[in-house]
């Protein structure tokens, strides 16, 4: 009897760990999230908190959203920055925001990723709403095909 006992168990307890181990956890492999953006505010006609992907192609960057996209030529870009906040310079621009940021009191971490194009002799301001890490390999791959620097606010971790 106790010898059936044994064998049930040593079949049973590998189907046990399978189910209460992620896959990733036993290969030591983390799952790649995917970067959210997150549409703060600016010039184009897109709700605020609408949530989609940044595309950067040999051409620009183009963000896309269920409530629409932006397209911005990097020929046209005078300005991208990725700071805690949207910058006085950007602020103090004669715009017509159809949406402004809603951003309060500036944190620690940069977390806005702002870029000012002119089209056709008319400013445009897009303001993205991105996590630090996510935004990491974007900002390499965004200077390597625009050739134009992304003003990158540093912090202090204390």
């Amino acid at each position: 009897m106790k010898l059936d006992w044994a064998r049930r168990t040593r079949k049973i307890w590998p189907l046990v760990f399978m189910i209460l181990i992620p896959p990733g956890a036993t290969f030591g492999v983390e799952q790649a999230r995917a970067a959210v953006f997150q549409y703060e505010g600016g010039t184009e006609r897109i709700e605020i908190d609408c949530a989609g992907k940044l595309e950067v192609t040999m051409e620009g960057l183009n963000f896309k959203c269920p409530a629409g996209s932006v397209e911005m030529p990097f020929s046209t870009i005078t300005l991208m920055q990725f700071r805690p906040d949207v910058s006085p310079s950007v602020r103090k621009l004669k715009l017509k925001w159809t949406t402004y940021p809603n951003i309060l009191i500036a944190g620690r971490h940069n977390r806005y990723f702002t870029v000012v194009c002119k089209k056709q002799g008319v400013t445009h301001v897009m303001v993205l709403r991105v996590d630090a890490l996510s935004m990491r390999p974007y900002l390499a791959e965004i200077e390597l095909k625009s050739g134009k620097r992304v003003e990158v606010m540093p912090f202090e971790d204390s």
